[in-house]
């Protein structure tokens, strides 16, 4: 066999240390890690230091084996976060440390501990490391792309019960719709439950002007209270009937897990409810490995291969007939996806912004009055702006952030193509940097369910603070 490197095998990015040149004919050892377990630790050390072999490829991405060596992860670009093009991102690292803090909160030890091992035990006895995993990046989006939209439903249901509960989240939910409806509809038809005059007659115009003015406030919270229980009690119960899809089923019993790998335990997670498309991607993760693993035997390298035990069996079969692997093609880029159903989502996001504007002019054309027409708009830009702007500050956002969201608030509530939070988002991003850690630490904060609420709000805020300090140094 030809003399070379890893790196000319897998690329530089798929490989963290490359030491010593291929000689002779190649050959893959493939270990398969015991689940969460200091013998999955001893088995791997043992395994290299006898052998010795070329390379020791490990089940990492390069973001995970980052992580994995505590590097700081890099800051996201404003404009790849505001594009929506690190959403997946985000996604996998919060899975990941999800998964993670669980298997270490019941076993007591670090999850991918063993892969850490095979890592420092190879860099002791000279082999070189390959990343031979694919990208979780383009793992969490090929199976988000192919769950149902129910189960995607679900999974964004359970995390908002993890969150707050069915109750809080629905009743919340039910209230802002609630005083958005009553705004307008107060604006429009006047008071429902308090007398129009009242106030007036009191005979000090300011002290009337006053109590009018409270009244109409106490009018409009009667009413949002009252649209909240209507539509938060049966929306509660949908949530929890959603959520329940995922948490309903057999708990994820981690005692019988035979996979250290935090990822195929997230898939785990996900095969409770979506056993079609979680079963897909384990088997193309298989397949992509095996892809890597046979490269680097064919270049003449002698590998050691430490992989979760749930996937040693299809890796073997692979490397055993290499004719049996799909495409290569097949395992990465994007999933075909309805173009229909992407059409149809756009041209309802459009139709819903003309029809808002359809409908000023069918005002304008019937005689409607142009004081009317001002007070229609200004409830529809005040309701919206506040709630953006008041929810934007609550989270931490600076005066200048919130007020970009606020501003352009009525328009996005027409058009889901449209989110407030991106304007906010955007000028936000001038004061305070964001990177995959920062899901980590979120997930910290929502692990205690005993904190207060309004304790959990100022970590919060106090976290923000201190990127946007570390950003201006």
């Amino acid at each position: 066999m030809s003399e070379g490197h890893p790196d000319d095998v897998l690329g530089a990015d798929e490989t963290a240390v490359t030491p010593r040149p291929a000689s002779g004919e190649g050959s893959v050892t493939v270990v398969g890690t015991a689940h969460v377990s200091q013998d999955s630790v001893e088995e791997v050390e043992e395994t290299i230091e006898q052998q010795r072999p070329d390379v020791v490829a490990v089940e990492l991405d390069e973001s995970r084996y980052k992580r994995m060596k505590g590097e700081t992860p890099d800051d996201i670009e404003a404009g790849d976060l505001i594009s929506g093009k690190t959403v997946f991102q985000f996604l996998a690292y919060w899975m990941l440390s999800y998964v993670q803090a669980r298997l270490g909160d019941r076993f007591d030890i670090e999850p991918g501990a063993d892969m850490m091992a095979a890592i420092d035990t190879a860099e002791e006895v000279g082999s070189g490391v390959a990343l031979v995993d694919r990208d979780i990046q383009e793992t969490v989006r090929r199976l988000w792309t192919r769950m149902r939209r129910r189960e995607k439903l679900s999974i964004v249901a359970a995390l908002l019960v993890e969150m707050g509960g069915p109750w809080t989240v629905g009743l919340s939910l039910g209230f802002f719709v609630g005083l958005f409806v009553a705004f307008v509809a107060g604006v429009v038809a006047g008071p429902f439950l308090v007398p129009a005059g009242f106030g007036v007659e009191i005979g000090i115009p300011v002290v009337g002007s006053l109590a009018g003015t409270l009244a109409g406030m106490a009018d409009t919270l009667v009413v949002a209270g009252g649209i909240a229980l209507v539509l938060g009690v049966p929306l509660s119960a949908l949530l929890a009937r959603a959520a329940g899809d995922v948490e309903g089923e057999e708990e994820l019993d981690l005692e019988r897990l035979t996979d250290a790998d935090v990822v195929t335990a997230m898939m785990e997670e996900f095969r409770r409810f979506s056993p079609g498309g979680a079963e897909a991607l384990i088997d193309e993760r298989d397949a992509y490995i095996a892809y890597r693993l046979i490269a680097l035997r064919d270049a003449g390298f002698d590998v050691v291969a430490v992989v979760g035990a749930g996937h040693r069996e299809g890796i073997e079969r692979y490397l055993d007939a290499p004719e049996t692997l799909p495409p290569a093609e097949s395992l990465v880029g994007d999933v075909s996806t309805s173009r229909i159903a992407s059409l149809l989502y756009k041209a309802v996001g459009y139709a819903l912004t003309l029809g808002f504007f359809v409908f000023f002019v069918l005002l304008a054309m019937a005689g409607v009055g142009n004081l009317f027409l001002l007070r229609l708009f200004v409830a529809w830009f005040l309701v919206n702006g506040l709630i953006a702007a008041g929810l934007a500050l609550l989270a931490g956002a600076h005066w200048t952030s919130a007020g970009a969201g606020g501003a352009v608030a009525w328009l996005t509530s027409v058009n889901p193509l449209l989110a407030p939070g991106w304007f906010a988002g955007y000028v936000e991003l001038r004061y305070t940097t964001v990177n995959v850690r920062d899901i980590s630490k979120l997930n910290e904060m929502l692990s205690n369910e005993e904190t207060p609420i309004l304790q959990l709000l100022k970590r919060m805020r106090d976290e923000v603070s201190a990127g946007s300090a570390g950003s201006a140094n």
